[in-house]
């Protein structure tokens, strides 16, 4: 899949610091697309709150109840039934199926979203039911590859904080700051390093 345009510069210019330098050098790949909104979008609200594993299993039963195609018009086929049997809350299933209807009625525009800065598009994108700050952010991160995303609410990343600095979890909200600033604008990549770190395969939503 296509490396986003700056990632590259991004490399050279996170490597300045000596424990990101060690990761970029230690580990290959890139953020990528999915190139499909909806497809991101539900991800990343079935993942909220629960582990990776959970969260991959759950996707798993989602998908074959979809037929293998997640797309708005099939998701509007199943009963909130459908997906709590799939171990979806209620409250995810409602969201998913919200966003089915404002995709396909257009009261929601994904495309708006080029036109805005991150913080724009956070606040846009949390006007869907179910999506938070996080989610949203991985939505900027995952279908967007926005390059200066820094998704504080997110475990994993504070638990990478934690273990390639060496300091306590949860890490103080002042070295989170501090480090933000020093990777901006490339926060998104250095995020995609230290999840690589504690995580086996890439992070993808």
């Amino acid at each position: 899949m296509k490396k986003p345009v700056y990632w590259e510069k991004a490399k050279r210019y996170l490597s300045k610091d000596k424990v990101m330098f060690n990761l970029i050098s230690k580990f290959k790949g890139h953020l990528t697309s999915r190139n499909n909104f909806f497809y991101s979008l539900t991800r990343s609200i079935i993942s909220q709150q629960i582990s990776i594993k959970a969260a991959d299993s759950i996707f798993s039963k989602f998908e074959k109840k979809c037929k293998g195609k997640i797309n708005p018009k099939n998701v509007l086929k199943l009963k909130i039934s459908d997906m709590r049997r799939c171990g979806l809350s209620r409250m995810k299933a409602l969201g998913i199926k919200s966003l089915a209807e404002k995709i396909l009625d257009k009261s929601f525009n994904p495309r708006l979203i080029n036109k805005m800065n991150d913080e724009e598009a956070i606040v846009y994108l949390s006007s869907l039911r179910q999506i938070g700050r996080w989610s949203a952010e991985m939505a900027l991160l995952f279908f967007f590859n926005r390059p200066n995303i820094w998704p504080v609410q997110d475990i994993g990343l504070l638990r990478a904080i934690s273990v390639n600095y060496k300091k306590k979890y949860l890490p103080p909200k002042s070295f989170v700051k501090k480090i933000q600033k020093k990777f901006s604008p490339y926060c998104s990549v250095a995020t995609w390093y230290l999840w690589r770190s504690i995580d086996t395969e890439p992070v993808q939503y």
